[in-house]
């Protein structure tokens, strides 16, 4: 079984706060679409949150998402990432996804998980020669993943590992297209 780990523990500092309960055009929450996308493309999908964050963990829980609360989630992505990971211990692989992201497609996001399946190692989404998330991670690479912290996220398990990691060429432009402020809700709003 490979797991969705999507990430929205952020304190979304550069948007102002509150960055996943803003709508997107169609009237839907950033956090939501994000998890919707997620939950169309693979069976076992779990959220991270931070612990203080009661409008978050409300949104999640009407949509009745597995969320898990990262109480170390201030220190950075590293270690939200981790919290995932060690939640979904027993996985095969995680597909690990960013909740700032709600316009990677579906069928991308199984793309990614099929090649992992297939091929393990790391899976990252290419658009042309620019690199996007989600990005999949096997089994192999548990321990690395468990001992993240700080806020560089997995960078340096791809960095430690060049060869292990398959890049995956798809014609998805939600790869790249993630909402850190105000300014990028617009543009994307704008289409």
């Amino acid at each position: 079984m490979i797991s969705g780990i999507l990430l929205a523990a952020g304190a979304a500092r550069r948007f102002g706060g509150g960055k996943l309960l803003h709508l997107l055009p169609d009237g839907t929450p950033i956090g939501l679409a994000s998890l919707r996308n997620l939950e169309a493309a693979l069976a076992r999908v779990v959220v991270v949150i931070r612990p203080e964050d009661h409008a978050i963990a409300r949104l999640y829980a009407e949509a009745r998402a597995q969320t898990i609360v990262c109480t170390d989630a201030d220190r950075g992505m590293g270690h939200s990432l981790a919290a995932g990971v060690a939640h979904e211990a027993q996985a095969r692989g995680w597909v690990v996804a960013l909740a700032d992201m709600p316009n990677v497609m579906p069928s991308t996001i199984r793309a990614i998980a099929t090649t992992l399946s297939e091929q393990g190692g790391i899976v990252v989404p290419y658009l042309g020669a620019e690199r996007g998330h989600p990005v999949a991670f096997s089994q192999g690479f548990r321990e690395e993943l468990l001992g993240l912290h700080g806020d560089s996220g997995a960078r340096s398990v791809l960095q430690a590992h060049p060869g292990e990691v398959h890049r995956l060429q798809v014609d998805d432009p939600g790869i790249i297209q993630d909402i850190d402020t105000p300014a990028d809700l617009q543009r994307l709003s704008r289409g």
